[in-house]
């Protein structure tokens, strides 16, 4: 599988994701794993996930970021 390059409209997409009023409040966001490689790719969206801090799982074709550095428990 090729990775997308990073262009302009991509970064315009990763800004809105993160300067979503939840990501600013430090909840949840949530984006589709098809949307995320179509538009800049995996390995791309989790580095910047990383970079800010953040912590991201994925379920059923979703990726559900948690916009703080707070540990990440699955409870059940």
């Amino acid at each position: 599988m090729t990775v997308p390059m990073r262009y302009p409209e991509h970064e315009t997409w990763l800004y809105a994701v993160f300067a979503s009023k939840a990501a600013i409040k430090g909840g949840v966001v949530r984006r589709a794993v098809r949307d995320v490689e179509r538009l800049m790719g995996r390995r791309a969206f989790e580095a910047e996930v990383r970079r800010r801090g953040f912590h991201m799982v994925e379920n059923a074709g979703q990726f559900i970021v948690f916009c703080n550095d707070e540990p990440v428990h699955v409870v059940c």
